[in-house]
């Protein structure tokens, strides 16, 4: 007789009766075993720039094989990926991308990593760790972009194969994820943590929303945390909000609001701060926290200018922390 299983992939921690999946949609028990409905195929495959990740730090201007499969296992209302990561795998038309297909076509695309992205890697973790494998076997980097909501067991084992991530923090108020994303908060400060603990490189991304976690006590809370658990060379994303899917009722977010948070980020002590989805003088440089030069300045997604010298500021010496053209982590 077939029995109920649970999944231990994320803190959800599904128990799912036979024929049943779990929140995420992708993840299901099949006569009693727990199987992932999408392996192998993906619903959207691109090639990109790394910093559309968004990732300063890693590796800049290179080209990053970026894929994804359908499906989360968190439910944002803000979601802009909604039409694939709110559905399931039946409801999206897939490629047949086994992993060894990705990493081919990675190399002649001539990109010198690979992208866990768009929506929720961690539903297809088993899809890209055995990618990630054989991507580190053929020279290639791995990073992934996800919002962390991973129980620390496999994401130990995913972090020996992961060069970087970008992890989207929602809001450092716990029921700013509950009541908006569906989630908890401490499993995501956790896995920050280890991902810093295991060597990965770590960017931070979090979507500033009017009203619901611009406040400035909220931001300037957020970059302390960052600051004391995970140093002040962590990079920082303050990314602009737009109307999507079921939160339609709030503006985009002002660029002033943007720019304040900079500050605040800046003002508690970190040395790389950003803003995103919009066009700042200043907001996508790297500029060097010990003589304040530009070090890497950026158009969009192109990077124009990189002065980075062997990890270091050609002007005062500074080391500039990230992963940087000859491979080695800063």
């Amino acid at each position: 007789m077939s029995k109920d299983v649970q999944c231990l992939l994320c803190p959800h921690a599904c128990v799912m009766e036979p024929g049943q999946r779990g929140s995420c949609r992708v993840r299901m028990n099949l006569d009693g075993e727990l199987v992932s409905l999408v392996y192998g195929r993906p619903v959207a495959v691109h090639v990109d720039p790394i910093e559309k990740k968004p990732l300063y730090h890693f590796r800049p201007g290179s080209l990053s094989y970026s894929l994804a499969t359908a499906g989360c296992n968190l439910a944002c209302r803000f979601c802009q990926n909604w039409e694939i990561s709110q559905s399931a795998p039946e409801e999206v038309p897939p490629y047949d991308l086994p992993p060894e297909a990705v990493v081919e076509e990675a190399e002649n695309a001539g990109c010198s990593s690979i992208a866990y992205t768009y929506t929720e890697p961690i539903v297809f973790y088993e899809y890209m760790l055995d990618t990630a494998k054989l991507a580190h076997e053929r020279g290639l980097r791995n990073v992934m972009i996800t919002a962390g909501y991973i129980n620390q067991g496999p994401l130990r084992e995913l972090c020996e194969h992961m060069d970087g991530a970008n992890v989207d923090l929602k809001s450092i108020r716990d029921d700013y994820y509950r009541q908006v994303c569906y989630g908890k908060l401490d499993p995501v400060l956790d896995a920050l943590e280890v991902m810093v603990e295991h060597g990965v490189w770590v960017e931070v991304t979090n979507l500033v929303v009017p009203t619901l976690n611009d406040a400035e006590e909220d931001l300037r809370d957020l970059s302390r945390w960052i600051l004391d658990n995970l140093g002040e060379d962590v990079p920082l994303h303050f990314s602009r909000f737009f109307p999507t899917y079921r939160l339609t009722n709030k503006p985009p977010t002002p660029v002033s609001t943007l720019r304040a948070a900079r500050e605040t980020a800046l003002e508690e002590g970190l040395n790389h701060v950003y803003v995103g989805n919009v066009v700042t003088a200043s907001g996508s440089h790297t500029t060097c926290p010990g003589c304040g030069e530009t070090m890497i300045e950026r158009e969009g997604y192109t990077v124009v200018n990189n002065r980075i010298e062997d990890g270091m500021c050609p002007e005062c010496g500074t080391e500039i922390k990230g992963v940087w053209l000859d491979e080695q982590a800063q």
